[in-house]
């Protein structure tokens, strides 16, 4: 299997650069939102954010064609994924295997081998904790070939989750992205998810050698879509839930705007867009949000 490694420690200097800089002139905006200083061009994509620093790592795993099939970023700290981001098309959606099943001894999550030495558990420690390996890249969303599905399986693509709620809502949500793409679409969704691990608050608890449960977990999702005048059009909304046995089937009280999602999680989501397109797709009250996104019924009032 070949790889491309694309690991680097994300340095501090990057924290004094802010994505919400929009400084207006002429009837233009100044680009000052992306991830500029880094020298991978991978995190200038569009589903990425911000970039935390500190001792952080970002990994992106690379397919054997070439396509890049998810990015994370580690905290070598906290022994703990901040978030997995990662898009969807009409190519990398399609259902051509199974979900991967291990076989010879293969452990059912593997370890990644592009984390540093160090910066990961020596043992999977969601074994007997009660929690589920909640993927943050689903399977399901990588069903074009086996080794992007097995990608997924890596312990760094997981947070421990309740069982009710990774078979619940986070399930019904992951559906409902996913079918946002068909196949044959020109459209792609940028997608960023992950579980709060940087506020006390917001943690549920910790469990042996300072494993952190979220008390949290969101979903940011970017559409980069063609209108009926053939325009590129963008529209975004984000997803907020309690970490929670929950099994509800409708969505819309848990759609917050990006700004609100960026308020909670304290992350700057889709920064890479120009400002002028990021200020206008992450502002929208959440009546127009569940308008565009085609949700029924009335909408809910921003939490």
């Amino acid at each position: 299997m070949r790889e491309i490694l694309s690991i680097f420690i994300v340095a501090l200097t990057i924290l004094s650069m802010s994505c919400k800089n929009e400084t207006e002139t002429t009837g233009k905006y100044d680009d000052t939102n992306k991830n500029m200083n880094e020298k991978k061009a991978f995190v200038r994509r569009l589903e990425f954010p911000r970039l935390k620093g500190g001792k952080s790592v970002v990994v992106t795993h690379i397919l054997e064609n070439g396509e890049v099939n998810y990015s994370l970023e580690w905290d070598g700290d906290k022994r703990s994924n901040r978030w997995t981001c990662y898009q969807l098309y009409s190519s990398n959606c399609q259902q051509n295997v199974k979900r991967w099943r291990p076989e010879n001894g293969e452990n059912q999550y593997p370890d990644d081998p592009k984390l540093p030495a160090g910066y990961a558990f020596s043992y999977d420690h969601y074994v007997r904790s009660g929690y589920d390996h909640g993927h943050l890249c689903p399977s399901a969303d990588r069903l074009a070939s086996l080794q992007a599905n097995k990608q997924t399986f890596f312990i760094s693509n997981m947070q421990p989750q309740v069982h009710n709620f990774n078979d619940g809502i986070w399930e019904t949500m992951e559906r409902w992205v996913r079918n946002q793409i068909t196949f044959g679409s020109p459209d792609t969704l940028f997608v960023c998810r992950g579980g709060t691990i940087d506020k006390p608050e917001q943690i549920s608890k910790k469990l042996k050698d300072e494993f952190i449960v979220p008390g949290y977990f969101f979903s940011a999702v970017l559409l980069k879509y063609r209108d009926p005048n053939g325009a590129w059009q963008y529209k975004a909304l984000g997803f907020w839930f309690e970490h929670k046995a929950n099994k509800d089937a409708d969505l819309r009280k848990y759609v917050v705007n990006i700004d609100r999602l960026e308020s909670l999680t304290g992350l700057d989501f889709f920064c890479n867009l120009p400002d002028n397109i990021e200020t206008r797709v992450e502002s929208l009250p959440i009546e127009s949000i569940l308008s565009i996104w085609n949700f029924a019924s009335s909408a809910k009032k921003q939490r």
